[in-house]
C-alpha cells in the first residue's frame, strides 16, 4: 500500500492534507506535524481483533433500567475523594502533570493498594524497565502484600491487548500514553494520530470488559496535555497534579470527571516513601504564617465540597522605572488587575506606581471569588504598612462599584476556622444570617463595601500616599 501523508494539529487533532501554519480550526500556530500512514486495511484489523466490539443496539430511553455505579476504592482516601468515590469499573481516568511532579508514583501506589485489596492489576511500564518499577515499588510500598500485581514493560500495543486478554486485569495502568504505539499506523509514537488511536483503543477495551484504566499523560511547556485534545474527550476522567516539583505539597485536582464532581481536590506530600495524604491541609498551609505582618491575610475558600484555610500574601514596593508590575501566584491575574482598579478608585490608593505581588501560600491555586476581599485587604495593607489581626479570617466577593457581595456554604467555611482557632471573620452583610449561629462561636463583622472592610481592619480611614 502506498504510503499516505497527512498533517495533524497536535492541539486539537484537525487533519490536513497539506502543511498549514495556522491551524484553521483551533487558531493555533505552527502545531501541524506530519504523518505517515502505510499499514494496510488488513494489518489494522488484525490489531483490532484483540479488543471485544459493541454490540448493544438501540433502545428507548424509557426501557433503559438505570443501575448505580459499580465503585470499589483505590486505598488512598484523597484519590478517592477527587474521583467521586471510587474508581468506577469501565472508566478511563487520564493522569497528567509536569514531569517528575508525581505522576508514576501515585500510579504505582495506586496499582500496589489495589493489588493488596484483592483486585488484579496489570502496569504497564512503557517507559521504565521491570527492574527500575521494582525499585520504585520496594522503596514506596507500606509492607503490605502486592498479590495480584502484574508489571511488564512494553510499548507496543498489540502486545498490550494479549496481555490483557491473557491476566484478564480488573484494573490497567498505561505509563504513559505518548510512548506506546499501534503497529497498524505508520507514524512514530507519541504522534497525534497514535496518541488519539492508541487511547481510543484502550477506550473501547474499557467500556466492552469493564476494565478500569488509568492512563498517564505528559503535558507540554503551555502545561496542556501532550497530544489531541480530543484525547481529554475520550477519556471519561482528566486529573491534573498542581505544584511545584521542587516543593514539598502536591494538588490533585479534577478537571473533568463523568463520574463525579470536578471542583475535588486531593493534597499530598512528597516524601521518600512517596506520595503521603495530607488530613488536614489548612493546617499545613498555615503552619510557617508570620505573626502581625503586613500584607497576609487569610481565607477560607471552598474546592469542592472542602473548605481550606489559605494565606494571601502581598506585596507593594515602588516602581524604580518604567511601568510598575504586576505578578500573582495561585490567584488570577486579570482578577487582580481588576481589584487594584478598585482599591484605586473607590478606596482613593494610589497604586498606578507601585508594583504589586500577590501570592497564595503552599502553592496551590484558587479561583473562589470569596478570596476577592482577602487580596484587595492583603494589598492596602501592604501599601499601608498595617498589618491584618492574627486571628481574623476574611471573604467576600468584590463588585467593581466596591461593594462586597455574598459567598456560598459560609457554615463549613466558618467551621474549618473556628477548628483552627481563629476568632473573628469579616463576611459580607448579606450572609450575617446564614453562618449558623448554633456552631459557630466566632465573632461575626459583617461589612457591605471594601471601605468598611479596611477601616475595621487596618484601624484607619486615612488614606496613606507615598
Amino acid at each position: 500500500m502506498k504510503a499516505k501523508t497527512v498533517f495533524s494539529c497536535s492541539s486539537c487533532g484537525y487533519q490536513s492534507a497539506k502543511w498549514l501554519g495556522k491551524c484553521p480550526d483551533c487558531a493555533n500556530w505552527n502545531s501541524m506535524v506530519e504523518e505517515n500512514y502505510s499499514a494496510a486495511p488488513a494489518e489494522s484489523a488484525a490489531v483490532r481483533s484483540s479488543v471485544p466490539a459493541y454490540k448493544d443496539g438501540p433502545v428507548l430511553l424509557k426501557e433503559v433500567v438505570g443501575k448505580k455505579d459499580n465503585r470499589f476504592s483505590c486505598g488512598i482516601a484523597e484519590m478517592d475523594r477527587v474521583l467521586g468515590g471510587g474508581i468506577v469499573a469501565g472508566s478511563v481516568i487520564l493522569i497528567g502533570g509536569d514531569p517528575g511532579i508525581g505522576k508514576s508514583t501515585i500510579s504505582l501506589q495506586i496499582s500496589c493498594a489495589l493489588a493488596a485489596s484483592g483486585k488484579t492489576v496489570l502496569y504497564v511500564s512503557a517507559e521504565e524497565s521491570v527492574e527500575q518499577t521494582k525499585m520504585r515499588s520496594e522503596r514506596i510500598k507500606d509492607g503490605s502484600d502486592p498479590g495480584n500485581l502484574y508489571i511488564v514493560n512494553q510499548t507496543d500495543l498489540s502486545e498490550v491487548l494479549e496481555y490483557i486478554k491473557k491476566i484478564k486485569p480488573q484494573v490497567v495502568v498505561v505509563d504513559s500514553i505518548q510512548v506506546i504505539w499501534d503497529p497498524a499506523l505508520g507514524s512514530c509514537a507519541g504522534s497525534v494520530g497514535q496518541v488519539r488511536e492508541c487511547a481510543g483503543v484502550l477506550t473501547q477495551l474499557a467500556k466492552t470488559t469493564g476494565t478500569a484504566v488509568f492512563i498517564i499523560g505528559h503535558v507540554t511547556k503551555e502545561g496542556t496535555l501532550a497530544g489531541p485534545r480530543v484525547l481529554e474527550h475520550i477519556v471519561d476522567t482528566v486529573l491534573y497534579f498542581e505544584g511545584d516539583r521542587f516543593l514539598s505539597h502536591r494538588i490533585l485536582r479534577a478537571v473533568k470527571n463523568r463520574f463525579g464532581s470536578t471542583n475535588e481536590i486531593g493534597v499530598f506530600q512528597m516524601c521518600g516513601a512517596g506520595l503521603e495524604q495530607v488530613r488536614n491541609p489548612s493546617e499545613v498551609f498555615l503552619s510557617q504564617r508570620p505573626k502581625d505582618v503586613a500584607g497576609s491575610v487569610v481565607v477560607p475558600v471552598l474546592e469542592g465540597t472542602r473548605p481550606l484555610l489559605v494565606e494571601i500574601q502581598a506585596l507593594v514596593a515602588k516602581a524604580n522605572f518604567g511601568y510598575a508590575s504586576r505578578r500573582a501566584e495561585g490567584f488570577d491575574y486579570n482578577r487582580l488587575n481588576l481589584l487594584i482598579a478598585v482599591l484605586e478608585k473607590r478606596i482613593g490608593l494610589h497604586l498606578g506606581a507601585e508594583d504589586i505581588f500577590v501570592n497564595v501560600a503552599g502553592g496551590i491555586k484558587i479561583e473562589d471569588p470569596a478570596a476577592d476581599l482577602a487580596v484587595a485587604v492583603a494589598a492596602a495593607s501592604a501599601f499601608r504598612g498595617q498589618s491584618v489581626p492574627s486571628d481574623c479570617v476574611v471573604l467576600g466577593e468584590v463588585g467593581l462599584a466596591g461593594e462586597i457581595r455574598s459567598v456560598a456554604q459560609l457554615p463549613s467555611r466558618l467551621g474549618e476556622a473556628q477548628n483552627l482557632g481563629f476568632k473573628r471573620c469579616v463576611l459580607p452583610a448579606n450572609n450575617k444570617d446564614s453562618w449558623g449561629r448554633e456552631k459557630i462561636k466566632m465573632e461575626m463583622i459583617p461589612v457591605s463595601t471594601l471601605k468598611e472592610a479596611l477601616d475595621i481592619l487596618l484601624n484607619s480611614s486615612t488614606v496613606i500616599s507615598r
